[in-house]
């Protein structure tokens, strides 16, 4: 017997669109209801359920809420899992990548907290297009190569976030 489906913990039908803010509420809600905390005084079967459900909770509230990771999923549960580590045939995007390295590199080295600020603007807008894009052919068979393409650059993207997040940091102290 698997887990539950991610979704359906929530009780949301499959969809790469998700209100976050709905998830988040639905999340807190549920994570009172398991959390380990409530379960001290019940039997020792009790209390590991109840810490395998908040653990299930957490995963699936943790993939749902972050684009990539959603986007990997739904393509998990309509066909077969992309693998790990693939050898990327993008060469457009990976030129693009190129560049967004160098220009963050330059940022670093000029330690430009408004350039930094504008490069995380420009990227967020690039992440919203691809999970626009992405949202339009997930779900369509004859589309699967597009979306894994998709879901590729979105992970891309979003390690690039986080690097942008850590500089931003280092910069603002």
């Amino acid at each position: 017997m698997g887990s539950p489906c991610h979704f359906a913990l929530f009780g949301l039908q499959p969809d790469f669109r998700v209100d976050l803010a709905q998830l988040a509420a639905r999340y807190r809600e549920l994570a009172r209801a398991v959390h380990p905390d409530r379960f001290a005084d019940a039997s020792e079967r009790e209390q590991r359920l109840a810490l395998e459900q908040s653990a299930q909770l957490n995963e699936a509230y943790q993939t749902l809420r972050s684009a990539p990771r959603r986007a990997l999923y739904l393509l998990s549960l309509s066909g077969e899992a992309l693998p790990l580590e693939a050898t990327v045939q993008d060469p457009e995007f990976l030129l693009q990548q190129m560049h967004w390295r160098e220009e963050l590199e330059e940022l670093q080295d000029s330690a430009d907290l408004d350039g930094v600020a504008a490069f995380k603007q420009r990227l967020k807008g690039a992440q919203n297009e691809l999970d626009e894009r992405f949202a339009e052919c997930w779900n369509d068979p004859a589309r699967r190569e597009e979306a894994e393409r998709l879901v590729r650059r979105m992970q891309f993207l979003d390690k690039l976030a986080h690097e942008v997040r850590i500089l931003e940091e280092r910069l603002d102290d």
